[in-house]
């Protein structure tokens, strides 16, 4: 039986870190998690924030994930979309579409698609 989601792995590209870093732990807050040492070698990054923990693996050929995705809960929706495009970043908003939910969409900088609600 399921009793929870332990992490979502998102792709990105060889040699993508340092850009990851910048997005994920400078404009979206979270805390870069040491990844084991077999595991390093492998390049990428591991990030959580509150109960979400995201892997950023490397896959080559890279594919940025353009439909599916990790819907992130944040407590200040506004502000975080704010903050996005202040970045540069294109931003959708689907508020209306969940009952008792506000969202947007948005792509990190290597393609793939996000997600963020407020209920």
């Amino acid at each position: 039986m399921i009793t929870g989601l332990d992490h979502v792995q998102v792709a990105i590209p060889v040699g993508g870190e340092p850009t990851a870093r910048e997005y994920y732990g400078t404009a979206l807050g979270m805390e870069e998690i040491a990844k084991p040492p077999a595991l390093a070698v492998r390049g990428g990054c591991w990030f959580s924030s509150g109960n979400a923990v995201l892997h950023l693996g490397v896959e080559e050929p890279f594919a940025p994930a353009k439909k599916a995705h990790p819907a992130f809960l944040v407590t200040d929706l506004d502000a975080l979309a704010a903050e996005l495009e202040e970045r540069g970043a294109s931003i959708t908003h689907s508020d209306g579409e969940l009952p008792g939910t506000r969202r947007f969409h948005t792509f990190d900088p290597f393609g793939n698609r996000l997600e963020f609600q407020q209920t």
